[in-house]
């Protein structure tokens, strides 16, 4: 950049006072081009890159805890001393450079190495296989080569597209705002260089957990000492007259992103059937490219149950002001000739229909093996199965709530990530319980909501700010404590919630 173009920070190259690194918190600057922070941590001043690797969110209005930092936008937590990158959804470890004392004063210097993982390998399994290539599938692959893990690995998936990012697809991949090469969650190269060997169109038919081998479509075995089954979810599906034609779509596979954005680029019309949070992302999208759009649904007010009335109802409006047409308190009942047809006799036009009805876990191949499940496979907090060397994470799992010690199962990028990742730390005997709160985000028209913890009933929720303007903290309140909490714009409420959630966890 041009002079004219650095940023009104210090150049941390040129040096800054020692005092001005503050004790908490973190010291915004740059070197070079590249936005930095400076942290003391345990006496020492460190200096790591400034942008979550993530989506570039500025980690300096993020949340400092001892000696890590979690992103403001969607709470990647990350070291400050070695940069790696803790928690999901940030897969790449900050950049960070050494930091040179000289008498009161700081200097960032040279670009540090990556920091080597310190553990002792000497009980590694030999294999580790892992079924499905979602979040789960593959943050728990990377986890373990980054963990320093030497052995076999395996990453089996039934999609034809290595890993990629699936909440992408239902906003701005479909609205056509992000390009196709925003997509994958690493280059191809990847998988060799990190010793993966990443089987796609290949799906797992068979598991034995006594023999330990699992069977893939063809005929062929993997034995493994470990295996992580992480097959998420499947779109559920619509038997209603008329609804087979090619016209209809489901939105869970890059795909299906694919086809539906063929199909909107020659359509006028789309009806979403369903008023789930695919749906009205789908929804957003497609206002966005210009067809007129119509949300089919039999609730009364969208998100009652899982949000209240007050948060659904202004999501409503908030679709309505971009030229969303609800028809709620109605049921499709067919599709014919370009219409879909309602339980009330009305007909909606429609070049395209998107069903948003909700996923249900892939569970026939644990229910084969004969694994416990439970709407969902049952698992500890490490994330361990009722068969020994079989963990499972993701969709799937469910798992004890470390905040309201129940039993859960969530459907969330985030959380499947997390679970990932701590499910591969415990393959290796790391003995690590789960102890994160649920979070995920949503975005309608540039708007962000973030939701963390898990509130399935509650006793009232207390709103602050103020929802019409776009501020606004949503805390669903039950037994006298947060189950969970929600914010409409700004995200730092969700961030603090999360922490005080962790504690919770922890006994803090």
């Amino acid at each position: 950049m041009s002079d004219d173009d650095q940023p009104d920070t210090p150049d941390f190259a040129e040096g800054v006072a020692a005092a001005d690194v503050p004790l908490d918190g973190v010291l915004l600057g740059h070197v070079g081009e590249g936005r930095v922070i400076l942290a003391r941590v345990d006496g020492d001043i460190v200096a790591v890159s400034a942008d979550c690797t993530h989506y570039r969110g500025p980690l300096e209005e993020g949340l400092r805890m001892g000696e890590t930092i979690r992103c403001p936008w969607h709470h990647a937590c990350f070291s400050l001393r070695t940069g790696a990158a803790l928690e999901a959804p940030a897969l790449s470890p900050l950049a960070r450079w050494e930091v040179e004392l000289d008498g009161d004063r700081v200097r960032v210097g040279r670009e540090a190495s990556p920091a080597a993982p310190a553990r002792s390998r000497a009980t590694d399994p030999e294999t580790i296989v892992i079924v499905g290539g979602g979040a789960a599938g593959f943050a728990a692959a990377q986890r373990l080569r980054d963990l320093g893990y030497g052995g076999t690995l395996t990453l089996i998936s039934d999609d034809a597209c290595a890993p990629y990012d699936r909440p992408n697809l239902s906003k701005d991949y479909l609205s056509g705002e992000a390009e196709a090469d925003w997509l994958p969650l690493k280059p191809d190269a990847f998988y060799a260089e990190n010793r993966i060997d990443l089987r796609l169109g290949v799906r797992a038919t068979a598991l034995d957990t006594g023999a330990r081998r699992l069977t893939l479509e063809g005929g062929e075995s993997l034995t493994y000492d470990r295996l992580l089954m992480a097959t998420g979810a499947r779109p559920n599906s619509l038997d209603l007259p008329g609804l087979e034609a090619s016209s209809v779509h489901l939105l869970r596979s890059r795909a299906d992103a694919e086809a539906l954005i063929a199909a909107a680029n020659g359509a006028r019309t789309a009806a979403i059937i369903g008023a789930s949070f695919i749906g009205l992302e789908v929804a957003g999208a497609l206002r966005k490219r210009g067809l007129e759009v119509h949300v089919i649904a039999p609730d009364a007010i969208p998100f009652a149950s899982k949000l209240g009335s007050e948060l659904g109802s202004f999501i409503r409006r908030l679709h309505e002001k971009e030229g969303v047409v609800f028809h709620l308190g109605r049921k499709a009942k067919g599709y014919e000739n370009g219409r879909v047809t309602l339980d009330d006799g009305a007909t909606v036009s429609a070049d395209l229909v998107v069903a948003g009805v909700g996923v249900a876990p892939r569970l026939e191949l644990a229910e084969a093996a004969g694994l416990a499940t439970d709407e969902g496979v049952v698992v500890d907090a490490r994330f361990r199965t009722s068969a020994p060397g079989v963990f499972a994470a993701g969709d799937i799992a469910r798992y004890p709530d470390c905040v309201s010690g129940q039993p859960i199962r969530v459907e969330h990028w985030v959380a499947a990530e997390r679970q990932g990742q701590v499910a591969a730390a415990n393959m290796l005997g790391l003995a690590t319980p789960f102890q994160e709160p649920p979070f995920f985000w949503t975005a309608f028209y540039g708007l962000g909501l973030h939701y963390v913890g898990h509130a399935e009933t509650w006793d009232s929720i207390e709103i602050e700010g103020d929802l019409e303007s776009q501020a606004a903290v949503l805390r669903y309140i039950k037994n006298g404590a947060p189950q969970a909490v929600v914010t409409v714009g700004p995200e730092q409420a969700t961030l603090d919630a999360a922490q005080a959630f962790r504690e919770r966890c922890r006994g803090g």
